[in-house]
């Protein structure tokens, strides 16, 4: 049954609730079944070192550029994230190398028979599947993304050396609650007896709820842009370069970062916040900090974050998806000089429409799809969403379709963007 990787992965995704596919479905009340699942593995989680992130934006930034500072101190990093974008197997990786597909084949093989009686999902499969490769990999420090929320999720059976929170802002509110201060409290939840945890940005609605229980927990807590300020100079496609402060003193000047957007200066401070905090057992000094911001999409297969598809136009892609990171891409593309500009865009179905209309700009053309996944919202109600909303494009029947589309109708000096949804960046990318 399980002879090649294709039949592995047709099993995983055909046999379990899967929420990149079939959203709600496959939300978890509780963590007993990954419990259940981890025992019958002797918890390799309870023999690694990890750091716990979370938050609503920035929590994959955040990972791969903790795992860059990391791996340019020499150590061995495993990175867990979620979801991937084309290739199952960019969840599991350590360094920038994905877990192999034979890895992936030979573990369901082996313990797929303990599943029947566990019925765990995707994700808590997915979960135990990483941990149980970074331990038999002997990973120095296991970097750790949360999937959704906090309290809940699947990853968080671990007991991290830190704790990480990038920020908060209004995202699957069916699960978390439709106030910052609810979906505080769920993210919160990671914070864990003992442990410091960091926290990216200040906000007066969760300021107090991030306070509260980290005093409960006896958790130091830090709020890295209290502490950091990295300042953006100047940025192009290939590097940004920042001054970087701490308590208004000068760390960096002029330090190369090699990922860009406006929006990414907040994880860099919340990750030399964690490398501060971690200092007493981790031998990370300034230079490793400065070559592993100078590498980060090298170092850790980075993909998928204001990434470039073409020039000539311009074309670029952007896994932003909910309010906050709209908002933080309309800025973005007001910065890029252009004379025209393409959005080609597909969401989910239980994607806020009117929010989502509200923050995208007028003067765009749009190219209207459907991202090739169970949940992906027709290409005809999201371009009446958008008439509605006085944005004018039209329907094409695939992603693919859509840019071709834009690429023949875009002059030299335009600018395409395609996004909406981290599955409608998977299939440009």
């Amino acid at each position: 049954m399980f002879e090649t990787y294709q039949q592995t992965i047709s099993f995983l995704f055909a046999q379990l609730p899967m929420y990149q596919k079939v959203g709600k479905g496959a939300f978890k009340k509780d963590l007993i079944n990954i419990i259940r699942l981890m025992d019958t593995l002797d918890n390799p989680q309870e023999k690694l070192r990890c750091i716990h992130v979370g938050g609503t934006n920035g929590k994959g930034s955040t990972t791969h550029i903790l795992s860059a500072i990391f791996q340019a101190a020499g150590y061995k990093v495993g990175v867990y994230t979620s979801p991937h974008y084309r290739d199952f197997r960019e969840r599991i990786k350590i360094n920038q190398t994905l877990v192999s597909e034979e890895w992936v084949v030979n573990f369901v093989r082996k313990y797929h028979q303990d599943w029947s009686q566990i019925q765990p999902s995707f994700f808590e499969i997915t979960v135990a599947m990483a941990f149980q490769y970074f331990e038999e990999q002997k990973v120095d420090i296991a970097i750790i993304e949360v999937g959704l929320g906090g309290r809940l999720d699947s990853t968080n059976i671990i007991t991290p050396e830190l704790s990480v929170i990038t920020n908060i802002s209004f995202d699957h509110m069916q699960f978390l609650g439709d106030s910052l201060e609810a979906i505080a409290r769920e993210k919160a939840g990671i914070i864990k007896s003992g442990v410091p945890v960091v926290i990216g940005e200040t906000h007066p609605k969760t300021q107090s709820v991030f306070r509260r229980k980290a005093d409960d927990e006896k958790a130091d807590i830090f709020f890295a842009d209290q502490i950091y300020d990295a300042q953006l100079e100047r940025a192009d496609f290939k590097v940004s370069l920042y001054t970087i402060l701490k308590d208004g003193i000068r760390l960096f000047e002029h330090i190369p970062v090699d990922v860009y957007g406006n929006y990414q200066k907040y994880n860099v401070q919340t990750a030399l916040c964690v490398t501060d905090q971690l200092a007493e057992h981790w031998q990370i000094t300034m230079e490793h900090i400065r070559n592993g911001l100078a590498h980060i999409r090298k170092q850790t297969n980075f993909i998928g974050r204001w990434q470039v598809i073409d020039h000539d136009p311009l074309i670029l892609c952007d896994s932003g998806h909910n309010e906050a990171g709209i908002q933080s891409i309309v800025h973005q593309l007001e910065e890029i000089p252009h004379q025209k500009l393409h959005m080609v865009l597909g969401v989910v179905n239980d994607k806020d429409l009117s929010m989502l209309f509200q923050h995208l700009p007028e003067d765009a053309f749009y190219y209207y799809s459907c991202p090739n996944v169970p949940r992906g919202l027709p290409a005809s109600a999201l371009a009446t969403a958008g008439r509605a909303n006085n944005r004018r494009g039209e329907t094409w029947p695939t992603i693919s379709d859509a840019l071709q589309a834009a690429k023949e109708q875009a002059g030299q000096a335009d600018l395409i963007f395609v996004g909406g949804s981290i599955f409608v960046v998977a299939e440009v990318i």
